[in-house]
């Protein structure tokens, strides 16, 4: 065999697995259709909507909080061509430092659509006209998600947007109607509304941010209505249709019911990923599917056709790109021999808006639904030092814990720096930490993840600043 492992798709899920595989001493190809290694998430998805969320979280903290704090800007002014080019110079920085991993660690790398001809067998069309055939004793399906499109509304990328035209719009529209009230539309939402625009967010289920903690997220949602985000729950968008220089869009109950027309500039998709597979040559080389078109797996990412694995969002669990990277050193561990392994129990979830929302383990919803014995502890961040010193006082830090183990269950954030603090939580819960483990940890002064230590001793009703 020329290879003893093919990883198809560069994503982090992807180019991690390659790496890993071939610092364990095996011989590595990566197949990406893309001209810049990443996939999605560095080029299309984490890594710009990052640098547009940083850019126009600073914009609103340099026009309305600034003055507060005694500094004077003058007249505020948004350059928007000027912050495509910071989101893009982030973006080529990632891709390029991909690329240069893979040569560090001697990954050999073909652009172009790969095909699986079987067990063993890529067959690669280059980007420059070619036809090549690889061969190699492993095969990792790593091509990630695309865009869920929405039944009678075509995306055009300039008014009827995915999260990829959203992230390219050459102006800050007036009124911008999100489609979906998950992390995507939330996200990208706060963007064009710190920049200007009137956002409104329309969301099929009664809540936004379906799956999380049902707590957190109301508390998130009276935030953003603060902030001016506008929220129609339980609705359902229909039609997009042009309208001079805009759109009128139609908006009706989930339920059924009477429609009603809402005007908007441009209207943003984001109602979620489905896994790519389309032209990978699946059904030919018999790789199972399941009823919502993942590609099927046991325990340790294997397919039922000996020699091909797939990993990340192509597979059954949460679309995380940290999910990706961590099942693809796990496969590129067992291929190496070794013992690869992921706690899906323990996967951190983040929104990255202002404040940040973020979880890991179980919501009070899935420990009431399975009838578990559990204790909660809350803290506020009005009751946190820095936080109140930063003028960073929304949100809270909530701990769950079994009632008669203290084991940590699930931690659920919503505040400033939330993606952060939940990495503690997480390390924790790796560890079967208990809510006194947590509170007997000294946590530095003044830091807001003492809100953390407070939250764990608020399980034994014993917070000290509340």
């Amino acid at each position: 065999m020329a290879y003893d492992l093919i990883v198809i798709g560069t994503g982090p899920g992807g180019y991690v697995c390659a790496i890993r595989a071939a610092q364990l001493g095996l011989k590595v190809a990566v197949v990406e259709k893309r001209p810049t290694f990443g996939g999605t998430c560095l080029n299309v998805g984490c890594i710009p909507s990052k640098a547009l969320l940083h850019a126009s979280e600073l914009y609103e903290e340099a026009g309305h909080k600034f003055e507060k704090l005694g500094i004077g800007v003058g007249e505020l002014t948004l350059d928007l061509a000027k912050m495509m080019a910071f989101k893009d110079e982030g973006v080529e920085g990632n891709t390029k430092g991909v690329a240069f991993l893979f040569k560090k660690n001697k990954v050999e790398t073909f652009t172009g659509v790969g095909k699986i001809l079987g067990a063993g067998k890529v067959e690669v069309a280059l980007d420059r006209g070619e036809t090549t055939t690889l061969e190699t004793k492993s095969i990792v399906i790593a091509t990630g998600s695309d865009i869920a499109r929405l039944k009678g509304i075509e995306i055009d990328e300039e008014t009827i947007v995915s999260s990829t035209g959203a992230l390219t719009l050459k102006s800050v529209p007036k009124k911008l109607v999100v489609v979906g009230g998950g992390v995507i539309g939330l996200e990208l939402g706060s963007v064009w509304r710190r920049l200007g625009a009137e956002v409104l967010v329309v969301e099929f289920l009664d809540r936004i941010l379906p799956g999380m903690d049902v707590d957190t997220t109301k508390q998130f949602q009276r935030l953003l209505e603060k902030q001016g985000i506008q929220f129609k729950l339980g609705s359902k968008v229909t039609s997009a249709e042009k309208a001079g220089d805009g759109l009128k869009v139609s908006v009706e109950p989930a339920k059924g019911g009477e429609a009603e027309t809402v005007e908007a500039d441009v209207v943003l998709v984001a109602i979620g990923r489905v896994p790519y597979t389309a032209g990978l040559g699946l059904e030919e080389a018999g790789v199972a599917l399941d009823e919502r078109g993942r590609v099927k797996t046991n325990g340790h990412f294997k397919t039922n056709v000996d020699g091909i694995y797939a990993i990340g969002d192509v597979i059954a669990g949460p679309m995380l790109a940290h999910k990706a990277e961590d099942e693809g050193v796990a496969i590129a561990e067992i291929l190496a021999g070794k013992s690869g392994h992921v706690n899906s129990g323990v996967i951190p979830n983040v929104v990255y808006t202002y404040p940040e929302v973020a979880s890991v383990g179980k919501t009070e919803e899935e420990l009431k639904a399975d009838g578990a014995d559990y204790k909660a502890g809350k803290f506020p961040f009005t009751a946190n030092g820095r936080a109140k010193a930063n003028a960073t006082t929304e949100g809270f830090v909530k701990i769950l814990a079994d009632a008669k183990t203290d084991k940590v269950l699930g931690v659920h954030i919503v505040g400033p720096r939330a993606g952060d603090l939940i990495a503690e939580a997480a390390l924790g819960m790796e560890f079967s930490a208990s809510s006194e483990d947590i509170a007997r940890t000294c946590h530095a002064h003044p830091t807001l993840a003492e809100a953390v230590k407070e939250a764990a001793l608020a399980v034994d009703s014993r917070a000290i600043h509340m």
